[in-house]
């Protein structure tokens, strides 16, 4: 049968979104798709006055394309469906992860079929295991835990660390389509690698001894400890050089005072490699451990960005950590603005996943909402925006492939990183905020990412050096004259 009731025919025709876009009616195939309703079966049976049949279930989403033929005809859809038989074949699947990256440039004779074949496991990754799951963590401001094991067996943990300490022994260039596809799924995801790999990991293969390395970077690629980096300090954020965290010298150990924050990975962390100063001012590195006594790790709560990634402070409290935690083979402030180099650089490629994800879904949109009586995208404001955004998306592109390459060679500077991070933050940006005007109201819900991506490239360009700071940073290399003193 048909169910047809007054609240069915008024609501059916208001609700025509989608999450890849809209399917608007016409005369040879009226449908729409319904979606993003978390209700109980029995209260939108209620509501609509449907038939007691279809009154049993649970919570669920409704992701599904509704004919129309001499009325509306509201089909439920959850884990499980009742629906008349003759209507079966009217069913959409869940809705998918249709991403499509975009290449105008053909940059893709750029790479290696190694790059590639890194890039498409890493995104296939993504649509199977993020892309259905991230968003009920983001909305729920919950770090999704069973990630951290998943990255490391896909190898997103230290990639660029030679094979004989677990890593992955790949160039600069496939770390970095690895940060752009997992970027493309959420920054968090991408920081929670980033901050392992680049922050973690690295300091400890440059600057660490050979049983440092032995001890620690295993576990750490494999995903079975998770680390974070301890720089930013409540009173020291872009000057890292006035932290007032310090060790002293107690015989075979050391005692370990002062606190960080906007510590990414540190709630669940095993190990955080710390910096902070001796007794004569030298800033040193020190690898703190879970379990000692006097380190704790409190969660950062209230975020709007980032949310489903963990944040938190480190806190020291008289720590012994022994000497030979001590990083043996750097000192002074090079050491945490090398391993920063590294983790700018990820975000380069990262932050440019975020925009190539928002410019798809504003594509796939406007090729699909109807208004006026066409597609938006046959207007021209709307095509202004989508080739000003493919348009950035190329430019930088270009640059941190190129980048990748210097990084390769050995003979990319920290300026050059300094650029390429702050030009795809800044494009990033930009290209998300334009993405979600072309969608309208459906911008801003869960139904897309693009809100979500808009609030955690607030964070994205912001940490690990401000935009203005890469300003400064880009001016006094080209200048030659210091403007932060």
């Amino acid at each position: 049968m048909l169910w047809q009731s007054p609240s069915v025919k008024q609501s059916l025709p208001k609700v025509q979104s989608l999450r890849g876009g809209v399917l608007a009616p016409t005369k040879q195939s009226p449908a729409f798709r319904y979606t993003g309703i978390h209700l109980m079966q029995s209260d939108l049976a209620n509501s609509w006055g449907l038939p007691q049949p279809a009154r049993t279930g649970f919570a669920m989403t409704i992701n599904i394309s509704i004919p129309l033929k001499g009325g509306f005809v509201p089909v439920i859809a959850s884990q499980i469906l009742y629906l008349p038989p003759h209507r079966k074949n009217t069913i959409a699947m869940p809705q998918q992860d249709l991403f499509t990256s975009p290449d105008y440039y053909q940059l893709d004779e750029l790479l290696s079929e190694e790059h590639k074949m890194v890039r498409d496991s890493v995104r296939a990754y993504v649509k199977k295991e993020i892309s259905p799951i991230i968003e009920d963590y983001a909305q729920r401001a919950e770090f999704p835990q069973q990630i951290v094991k998943q990255l490391g067996d896909i190898g997103c943990f230290g990639p660029t660390v030679p094979e004989t300490y677990g890593g992955g022994g790949l160039d600069y260039i496939s770390y970095g389509l690895m940060m752009q596809e997992l970027e493309r799924g959420d920054s968090g995801v991408r920081s929670t690698a980033s901050v392992q790999g680049s922050l973690v990991m690295y300091p400890i293969y440059a600057y660490g001894s050979e049983e440092q390395r032995h001890k620690y970077l295993p576990k750490l690629a494999s995903g079975e400890w998770l680390g974070c980096f301890g720089l930013t300090e409540p009173n020291h954020g872009s000057d890292p050089g006035g932290m007032l965290t310090n060790i002293k010298d107690a015989g075979d150990h050391v005692i370990l005072n002062g606190a960080k924050m906007w510590i990414s990975n540190a709630p669940f962390s095993q190990v955080a490699v710390v910096w902070a100063k001796d007794e004569e001012g030298v800033i040193r590195g020190v690898i703190v451990e879970r379990g000692m006594e006097g380190f704790t790790t409190p969660t950062t709560h209230g975020k709007w960005s980032l949310r489903a990634s963990a944040t938190g402070e480190l806190v020291f409290d008289n720590v012994k950590v022994p000497k030979e935690n001590i990083l043996p083979n750097v000192k002074g402030l090079k050491g945490p603005l090398g391993c920063l180099s590294k983790a700018r650089y990820g975000i380069a490629w990262g932050a440019l996943g975020a925009a190539m994800d928002c410019y798809d879904t504003a594509l796939r949109y406007a090729q699909q909402r109807v208004q006026f009586g066409r597609p938006i995208a046959g207007f021209q404001l709307q095509q202004k925006k989508l080739a000003e955004m493919i348009t950035e998306i190329t430019k930088g592109q270009l640059l941190v492939w190129r980048l990748g390459v210097l990084m390769n060679d050995g003979r990319a500077t920290p300026a050059q990183i300094s650029m390429a991070k702050r030009n795809s933050c800044e494009v990033a940006t930009n290209i998300c905020r334009a993405a979600r005007q072309m969608l309208g109201g459906m911008g801003i819900t869960g139904e897309y990412s693009i809100m979500r991506h808009m609030m955690n490239l607030e964070s994205v360009i912001t940490y690990e050096g401000t935009h203005d700071i890469h300003l400064l940073i880009t001016g006094m290399d080209v200048t030659g004259l210091n403007a932060f003193k």
